[in-house]
């Protein structure tokens, strides 16, 4: 085996792995050194991810101490008294969550959404345009639409957005634990009062149908009404966000592609899930193996942390001919960006609503877009969160 590898590091380009995991991609599963100098796993074949995905020898239990803890950040996490809902639990906790929450995100749920979507899109466009050019893309419209959704989806006044939005980037971005549980500790504070004035005054959305269903029923008690809403509003913006900006700064780095997009507006929904594929945002999903698993020639340990590249996984050879290069005819539907497995993202249909929309609808109103700085000078997220692009300042 190689050298192992520091994990994570950041890219050199906002959509591509970083090159340091080069020696780590040339085989499905290799070793590298997280922060604090522990070796884990670290997975990059393609099969070979799929099928861990859905081993119920890895558990997603951030709790179990030998559950891989990639930033300062996440040190603490091992002290709560509970676990992470939906990302920190397995079956048959992780199921019972997941159903109650299925219906709000199912495929016709999310068609219905689409008008509503159209809409968000349409009215920040048409300010961006207004005031405009030049933009910040991020904060003008890739931050907003995500925000704006999930938002009226959940219940939760938009009004309030710049208090969740800031704890929540501080929650995936800071430096050290204490400042990513102080965000944390806001954001439950601000959640449980908002259930319990909508206790008092119901409103319309995914909160007030949780605290009908299962917080009056028993089903569930308000601390774990308010993680649980902590995850999905979080989750909700963040994701999608990051997949607008960058989504939007690989376009523009690919004129070809672009073109062809702008021929054929059909094409948004395919070019959306090769964006997905070839950007992999997420790019570590994090287990730890309860049980020894043999697996591509190595034997995973009971108690070995396991990290799950993304990026790389979605760029083998062996799974996509030319993979480094963006193809609107690839058809890329088994890719990882959503995960794999019992996690898979919940809310993968409505990114996907949100993605079309609003790529679509900023190609079709902005048809001169472009750059309005250098691309080498343009900043993006470091390699130990959520990929994407902290500004993007653009002209047209």
């Amino acid at each position: 085996m190689t050298e192992a590898v520091p994990f994570p590091q950041d890219r050199t380009c906002p959509y591509h792995p970083p090159t340091g995991y080069r020696s780590a991609g040339e085989q499905p599963i290799t070793r590298v050194t997280l922060y604090d100098g522990r070796e884990v796993w670290m997975v990059t074949g393609h099969a070979e991810a799929r099928a861990l995905l859905t081993d119920p020898r890895l558990s997603s239990d951030r709790q179990h101490p030998g559950f891989p803890i990639i930033s300062p950040r996440f040190t603490l996490a091992r002290a709560f008294e509970f676990k992470t809902p939906l990302l920190g639990v397995d079956d048959p906790e992780h199921n019972a969550q997941r159903r109650m929450l299925i219906p709000s995100f199912t495929l016709k749920r999310t068609a219905a959404l689409r008008p509503q979507i159209q809409e968000v899109v349409d009215g920040l466009l048409d300010a961006m345009l207004e005031t405009g050019p030049p933009a910040e893309l991020v904060s003008a419209f890739a931050l907003p639409v995500p925000s704006m959704v999930i938002s009226a989806l959940l219940g939760i006044p938009y009004a309030d957005h710049e208090f969740f939005e800031s704890r929540s980037r501080t929650l995936m971005t800071a430096p050290t634990a204490e400042l990513a549980q102080k965000a944390r500790e806001d954001l439950e504070g601000y959640l449980t009062d908002l259930i319990a004035e909508r206790e008092r005054r119901p409103g319309e959305g995914l909160l007030d149908e949780l605290i009908r269903d299962q917080l009056k029923t028993g089903g569930m008690d308000r601390e774990e009404l308010m993680r649980l809403t902590v995850i999905l509003l979080i989750a909700g913006h963040e994701t999608t966000a990051n997949m607008i900006s960058m989504g939007t700064f690989a376009l523009l780095r690919h004129p070809e592609q672009l073109a062809a997009l702008r021929a054929d507006p059909s094409l948004v929904p395919t070019a959306v899930e090769e964006l997905l594929r070839f950007l992999s945002i997420a790019e570590g999903l994090l287990r730890v193996a309860i049980e020894d698993i043999d697996i591509a020639g190595r034997t995973i340990r009971a108690g070995d942390g396991v990290v799950l590249s993304t990026s790389l996984i979605n760029r083998d050879e062996s799974a996509y001919t030319a993979p480094d290069t963006l193809d609107w005819d690839r058809g890329a539907r088994h890719h990882v960006a959503f995960g794999f497995g019992i996690h898979q993202c919940l809310g993968q249909h409505l990114a996907r609503a949100e993605m079309e929309i609003a790529l679509g609808t900023l190609l079709a109103r902005v048809p001169g877009l472009r750059l309005a700085a250098p691309a080498a000078e343009i900043p993006f997220k470091p390699g130990d969160t959520l990929q994407g692009m902290i500004e993007l300042p653009l002209a047209w």
